[in-house]
């Protein structure tokens, strides 16, 4: 159960290839139109295997002229999202929320450093876009496997000039994340975006720092794990169901689909409003959201369904749903 979702009808207005797999996707709103904020995101209406489902994608700047950009990576081990939108054509028709905020930009701060690993980049982007145009001091690290992921190098350049670090893996490069943080004033803001084990490093080294929590800011995306993606159970005792979650879906939605009911807001493992208390597991869970801190994820107590996945066999979880 979604607790704030309103659709409005939208086109794609057209489509440009960034890379071999990485497609950048205008998409003109209907209804009234406002800039959004740094940061921002929407929601789309995906369809997968046949089933509706939600995916979340942040744009790359404020839009314009009643459009808003997106950058959809097609990922191997996608659960469909990223597939049905490399499906879409200029002209089709889609369903879309309106702009909505998990990773605020404080302008207010005099110092900051900007982290993006991979498609990352995108929300990233859109920061850099804002720091720039009011003239704030900033910087950008953006890191990723290859060259060619390294889509919006030149549009950065643009933007940040020297200020812009970029880290290639296959040149055996990677972001020093622990350096960056030492170069950053006291009251310096720290936004960071990329996979959990880029997060999971910028928290660790930020704690030890002994700097204000709430300077670090950080959102993921919810096909980045530990390990590969592969089918378990979902074991229910208090009503006696057994559900089965393919490798191509999350846990939350293999329960929608089996009519179980489960809250949940953001889909991308950052609100925490659909974590299940876990029972007991056979094998390891796989924590991929930012809701939960280091030392919750080791007590393997809850996780959240929206993106958290287990590498092994089955999961015992209570929804709070019993039998009528």
């Amino acid at each position: 159960m979604n607790v704030a979702n309103e659709w409005r009808s939208a086109r794609v207005k057209s489509i440009r290839d960034l890379s071999a797999d990485i497609r950048l996707i205008e998409i003109e709103m209907s209804g009234p139109f406002a800039p959004a904020a740094p940061g921002s995101h929407i929601d789309i209406a995906v369809e997968i295997a046949g089933r509706p489902s939600t995916r979340s994608y942040s744009l790359l700047g404020p839009g314009r002229d009643g459009v808003h950009e997106v950058a959809v990576k097609l990922a191997s081990d996608s659960r469909g999202g990223s597939a049905y939108m490399w499906t879409l054509k200029p002209g089709a028709v889609l369903k879309t929320t309106a702009p909505a905020n998990h990773f605020d930009l404080n302008l207010d701060c005099n110092e900051y450093i900007l982290i993006a690993g991979g498609i990352g980049v995108t929300p990233i982007h859109a920061m850099a876009r804002a720091l720039a145009a009011q003239g704030k001091d900033f910087r950008i690290l953006y890191g990723a496997r290859t060259r060619s992921d390294l889509v919006l190098a030149e549009d950065l350049r643009a933007l940040a000039g020297e200020r812009l670090q970029i880290s290639c893996a296959e040149d055996g490069q990677r972001v020093d994340i622990a350096a960056a943080i030492a170069s950053l004033g006291k009251e310096g803001e720290l936004y960071i975006c990329g996979p959990i084990g880029m997060l999971d490093e910028a928290r660790a080294h930020w704690s030890r720092s002994g700097r204000p929590p709430a300077n670090l800011r950080f959102e993921t995306f919810g096909n980045s794990g530990r390990y590969p993606n592969a089918p378990f159970t979902v074991l229910l005792p208090h009503i006696g169901r057994t559900i089965e979650v393919a490798k191509t879906q999350s846990m939350l939605e293999a329960l929608e689909a089996a009519g179980i009911e489960a809250m949940y807001d953001c889909r991308r493992g950052e609100c925490g409003l659909c974590a299940l208390d876990v029972i007991a597991v056979d094998g390891v869970i796989d924590h991929r959201d930012v809701f939960f801190n280091e030392e919750e994820k080791a007590e393997g107590h809850k996780l959240c369904a929206c993106v958290s996945r287990i590498a092994g066999t089955s999961i015992t979880v209570d929804t709070g749903e019993r039998p009528a």
